[in-house]
């Protein structure tokens, strides 16, 4: 078995969803060595989080960001931890209701993603800056 790991750090977003596939597939070619295994990628923050969904129409992503804003609004008045400003909160519960982590089976040295998946970088700050991801890929090497 090997075990390859490293972090990643993604540059700054505006708020919104942000296909990161590409970006993690080009940091981490340890994967290719892998024949099977897993990969999993976590967020290092509280206010952003990840996710796989539709890679092909952009719009997906505007709805993802159009629900969770109605979902989770800002500027609640119940809502005590607002020392960072109005987004911070809800970015803290959008991250928890989204999750922290993908985990992504490896097949013949490539993510094994659907024909229309996608990671999602979900950045829930007005100006979250850069982000750093934990990436781990563990499995059955090609045979030499």
């Amino acid at each position: 078995m090997k075990i390859y790991q490293k972090v990643l750090t993604l540059k700054e977003r505006k708020r919104g969803f942000h296909l990161i596939t590409d970006e993690v597939i080009a940091a981490f070619p340890e994967i290719s060595v892998l024949k099977t295994g897993i990969c999993q990628v976590f967020m290092l923050h509280t206010s952003a989080s990840l996710t796989i969904n539709e890679n092909a129409d952009f719009t997906v992503r505007k709805d993802f960001e159009m629900y969770f804003n109605k979902a989770v609004p800002e500027n609640d008045p119940a809502y005590q931890h607002d020392y960072e400003g109005s987004d911070d909160m809800p970015a803290h519960l959008k991250a928890s209701i989204m999750g922290t982590s993908v985990m992504i089976p490896i097949r013949n040295g490539k993510l094994a993603l659907g024909t229309w998946q996608g990671i999602y970088f979900c950045e829930h700050r007005n100006y979250g800056g850069n982000r750093n991801l934990m990436i781990t890929a563990w499995g059955e090497a090609h045979q030499s």
